[in-house]
């Protein structure tokens, strides 16, 4: 039987076209213990979207209502629609010694890192190049000129943030990548803060 554990709050942000949703879902395939935290949003479902699943979707009242209850443990506003985060799935995961991944961007990270400093684990993934960025949002071929653009501006602000984070990744190579943000999370599983049983079991193991 595994000893009991407390979970890890996994932050992957990156500007767009870096790789982090690719990164996330071979992360959540290949980490039956790691799941993806569901958030709250003011937008409208789209066709197939479910509530509790995709994200639990609240009109604008009932947002501002968990916010002012202490009942995020992040927000933000984010082209005219709220998002965040419910903080009682997210602590309770941890308790139980559950892995979350974050699908936040670095002004998430800050909030999460204020409010769960000892549980969370921040990893950036940055391009090669911008010019590499700018070929890859190029070739999914959803975007007119002005939005890859856009895209690429918010780039360079999100890139300046690089330091807030504790760990950083050049992807350079997708399977790499992976790789070393699984490692990442498996070292912070066996932080000596995330297995209260260790006092127990030291003492009795200095007995023995």
């Amino acid at each position: 039987m595994t000893a009991p554990r407390r979970g890890v709050c996994l932050v992957i942000a990156a500007p767009s076209g870096a790789g982090k949703s690719s990164v996330s879902r071979a992360l959540l395939d290949a980490e039956p213990e790691l799941s993806l935290s569901v958030s709250a949003t003011t937008r409208a479902p789209r066709p197939g979207e479910q509530d509790g699943v995709h994200y639990h979707f609240r009109d604008a009242a009932g947002f501002q209502a968990m916010v002012e209850a202490g009942e995020m443990l992040e927000h933000a506003a984010v082209f005219g629609r709220r998002y965040g985060t419910p903080r009682a799935p997210v602590e309770a995961a941890l308790a139980a010694g559950r892995d979350v991944l974050f699908d936040i961007d670095w002004q998430g990270h800050l909030q999460l890192r204020e409010r769960l400093p000892e549980d969370l684990e921040g990893v950036f993934l940055l391009p090669p190049s911008m010019a590499e960025l700018e070929r890859r949002l190029r070739a999914r071929g959803q975007d007119a000129e002005a939005e890859i653009a856009r895209r690429m501006s918010a780039a360079r602000g999100e890139i300046a943030h690089w330091t807030d984070f504790g760990h950083v990744l050049v992807n350079r190579d997708f399977n790499e990548t992976v790789a070393a943000v699984r490692a990442v999370l498996r070292a912070a599983r066996v932080r000596r803060g995330r297995q209260p049983w260790l006092e127990g079991f030291v003492a009795d193991l200095l007995r023995g």
